[in-house]
Order: structure tokens, then C-alpha cells, then sequence
């Protein structure tokens, strides 16, 4: 995925000239996603199906929330079964495959599952309800869609909206205007709850910008790093990153209070070719830094360069303990199988 452009980010009441020149055709874009989603279901799973998704192109803590939400539903003693495109991986246009860890690589599954597959089963496949019938068949007793809130095919029990605070909903304006991939007001309609995930003080913009998020069971919580037993303070670090939003990723190692010497962001997903890692491997060495990146990004970096940079863990701190998520989740379980489909 590219960088998305800068207007993307300008206040919805001064969203610039390009994105007002741009908005018939996000109106399109809206429209059309509004006919795909208002589909029939291909498949009704007779397990509870958790979606987790966002309402803008790009990051905006998604794995970060699968990984919390396995975590509850796993202290719920609840079989729970991941489903994931599969994006940039070359197995999301064949049949459902469930990832292994051990022998699949981030170019075959994509490198979002890789990360996942640590934590729970993950199948791999862009039709839904084939990779959901595939888990049911395996055993799952619920399962969570890792993004898909625009995608149709599988019926949908429980859909939680993340919002990134920092950048929130953007201009306002559906793509190619703006960041979103359908209107608010529509994506919300749909929604059974939010997860506003950022520092305290980006929280409370994005309310008071966007009060109607208050409509819904509101969610907050931050993407902290886990401790390690490494003092960051005064570390010289060379920090790499190809996710979304790279910046966020740079501010968490500020925020532990490395001394950030160079940061570099490369595309979203994409493969780190040879001569580029062979360049950060230099420029760390003149400066006498550590390399350090995500870990979705290390599960993509080629073996023998793995043990060269250091992966910071990260973990989604939810507010309360996460209790209203919790309670949520434990109610939508307790329904139990439903009727076959």
C-alpha cells in the first residue's frame, strides 16, 4: 500500500481543494460500497463470528485488537479461529488454507496470519465463508475475522469499528477524497461497537470531533510496548517499519525514550528487498545503532536477517481492564452453536 497523501488528513471542515475536486468520485466510491455490503450473506457460520474492522484504508490497530480479543475469548476457555485475507500473501487466491508457522512464510500467507498463527489457528482465503467452513469443520467455536467489515460473504455476530485517535476519520470524505472506504454514518449503522485506540488526549479529540461515536458502546484502550528488560533510555536506534502508519511505531520508541538516530518507512506489506536491508545493516553500523522494528514487519524480513533486527512486541492496553469488551464477547458466546445454516 502507498503513503496515503496529505490531504487525507486535513479537518473535515477545511478539507482542501484537491479532495473537494475529488468527492463525486468518493461519492461513487461510498455507493458502491453501500450495494456490496447490503448483500445476503453467503454463509450464516453456526458460531459466533467476530469481525474486527475500520472504516479507513490503512492501519488503525486491528491486530493489536485480534490479539486482545484471542486473549478474552481464550480466558473464556473459547476454541476462537482467525480468518484473514491473507493480504500480500500468494495463498489468499487459492482455497482456505490454515497457516502453519513453522513452514509458511509472510510471501505465501501474508505477514498479518504469520504474526496470528502464534497465538491461535489462522486460515488464509479472500472468500470468507470458505475459510470460515474450513475452521467450523476444525473445531472452532467462534471465530474473528481480521478485517472484512466491508466484505459480505460471511454473516457477521459481533462487528467492533477501531479508530485510530491520532488520525481518526481523516477528512471526512470516502476514497479517492479522503480516507474512508464508506460514509461514517453508514459505517456506524452497521457497527455494534468501537474501539478508539490511541494516547488519552487523541481519545478525547476524536469524541469531540466525532460525537457520533458516543452512539455506540465506545471501547478506548492504547498500543503500549511490553516490557522486555531493555532500557531503552538513551538507546541509539535505527527503526524500520512497513506497516500503515510507520510514524506510530516511531513514536512508541521515543515515548520508551530511545534515541531515535534514523527512521526509515517502507511500504505497506511489502517485501524488503536485499540492497535495502544491506543499506539499513550500514547505516546502523556508521551510527552505532540498534535496528529495531515491528513484528509484523520481522516475520516478513528474509532468515538469515532476522537475528540482525529486533522485533519490539507491542500489546493493546484496554481501558478498565477491558471489561465492557470482555462482557461483550462472553455474552455473544454464551449463545452457544446456533442452528445449521
Amino acid at each position: 500500500m502507498r503513503r496515503a497523501p496529505a490531504f487525507w488528513s486535513t479537518p473535515p471542515e477545511r478539507p482542501g481543494l484537491l479532495a473537494r475536486l475529488l468527492a463525486p468520485l468518493g461519492a461513487l466510491y461510498a455507493r458502491a460500497t453501500a450495494r456490496r455490503v447490503a448483500r445476503a450473506p453467503d454463509w450464516r457460520a453456526p458460531v459466533p463470528v467476530i469481525c474486527v474492522g475500520n472504516l479507513t484504508a490503512g492501519g488503525a490497530g486491528k491486530t493489536p485488537t485480534v490479539l486482545a480479543i484471542l486473549e478474552i475469548l481464550s480466558e473464556l476457555r473459547v476454541e476462537a479461529h482467525v480468518l484473514s485475507r491473507g493480504h500480500g500473501g500468494a495463498a489468499s487466491r487459492g482455497g482456505p488454507r490454515r497457516v502453519d508457522m513453522r513452514a509458511d512464510t509472510a510471501a505465501e500467507v501474508g505477514d498479518e496470519p504469520l504474526l496470528l498463527a502464534a497465538f491461535a489457528p489462522v486460515w488464509v482465503c479472500a472468500d470468507r465463508a470458505a475459510a470460515a467452513k474450513s475452521a467450523v469443520a476444525a473445531g472452532a467455536q467462534a471465530l474473528v475475522m481480521d478485517d472484512g467489515f466491508q466484505n459480505p460473504g460471511l454473516a457477521k455476530d459481533f462487528s467492533l469499528v477501531v479508530v485510530d485517535a491520532a488520525a481518526g476519520f481523516g477528512n471526512g470524505l470516502p476514497i479517492p477524497a479522503g480516507p474512508l472506504r464508506e460514509t461514517v454514518a453508514a459505517g456506524l449503522a452497521r457497527a455494534d461497537a468501537v474501539l478508539l485506540i490511541g494516547p488519552p488526549a487523541a481519545r478525547e479529540r476524536t469524541r469531540a470531533r466525532w460525537p457520533a461515536l458516543e452512539a455506540l458502546p465506545l471501547h478506548e484502550g492504547e498500543v503500549r510496548a511490553r516490557e522486555i528488560g531493555i532500557d531503552w533510555r538513551g538507546e541509539k536506534v535505527l527503526a524500520f517499519a512497513g506497516i500503515a502508519r510507520p510514524e506510530k511505531f516511531f513514536a512508541t520508541l521515543r515515548g520508551l525514550g530511545a534515541d531515535l538516530v534514523a527512521a526509515h518507512a517502507f511500504p505497506d506489506h511489502a517485501p524488503f528487498e536485499p540492497k535495502a536491508l544491506r543499506r539499513l545493516e550500514s547505516e546502523a553500523a556508521a551510527l552505532g545503532a540498534r535496528m529495531v522494528t515491528t513484528e509484523k514487519d520481522a516475520v516478513r524480513l528474509p532468515a538469515d536477517f532476522r537475528g540482525k533486527a529486533m522485533p519490539l512486541p507491542v500489546h493493546l492496553a484496554l481501558e478498565g481492564g477491558g471489561t465492557g469488551l470482555r462482557s461483550a464477547l462472553e455474552t455473544i458466546c454464551s449463545q452457544g452453536v446456533k442452528p445449521e445454516p
